[in-house]
């Protein structure tokens, strides 16, 4: 039996295509069913066209415009977009940098493990500015490790759901902050593998 995958990104999709060489190489016993974007210049768009694997624009601005307010914009759009996936069948949804934080109208509506991919180690910095966040305590206060993580998204909550797998990174003395992101995004390519690889029907 072969897990379904749909890949949600907002980026230039390098985690999805870890995900992708992992199942062409049969590395990863997976079918990436969907990739879905929320930013129309989104890389990741591309990489799913060259994998022949379907990929959908799904912008929010419609449904902020539509809504009272953004908290109800947002769970219209996540509703919405629960609803599409769910087309899919998937047994694990994948934030593969996706940024946008989902209500619990997308966690209910989504009959599946949903997990995202945070380049540090659990309870270190939380939100998009990691590596950031990271390399500054570096500078700052001498901090000579991080990592990257991969948890699931039980609720609302930022960067801080059961970890399914996790690795450290350690910061060298000669360390930049563009190689020591290099380096922080190998491990995330292999951590998002393995924990696909560990939550798919064998």
């Amino acid at each position: 039996m072969t897990g379904r995958l749909v890949v949600l990104a907002s980026g230039s999709g390098s985690n999805l295509q870890a995900l992708i060489d992992a199942v062409a190489e049969d590395r990863l016993q997976a079918e990436i069913s969907a990739v879905y974007v929320n930013r129309r210049s989104a890389y990741a768009r591309k990489r799913a066209d060259d994998a022949g694997i379907t990929q959908d624009f799904v912008p929010m601005r419609p449904y902020l415009d539509a809504a009272s307010d953004d908290r109800t914009g947002r769970e219209a759009y996540d509703r919405d977009l629960a609803q599409r996936i769910a087309t899919h069948e998937p047994d694990v949804v994948v934030l593969a940098g996706w940024m946008h934080i989902f209500t619990n109208a997308f966690l209910r509506g989504v009959d599946a493990k949903v997990i995202n991919l945070h380049p540090a180690l659990p309870g270190e910095f939380p939100g998009a500015h990691a590596i950031d966040d990271a390399w500054r305590a570096h500078l700052d206060d001498g901090l000579d490790r991080t990592g990257a993580m991969v948890h699931l998204v039980p609720d609302e909550g930022l960067d801080d759901g059961p970890v399914v797998v996790s690795g450290e990174v350690p910061i060298l003395v000669d360390d930049t902050r563009d190689s020591l992101e290099a380096r922080i995004h190998e491990l995330e390519y292999q951590l998002l593998v393995d924990a696909v690889a560990s939550l798919v029907p064998s």
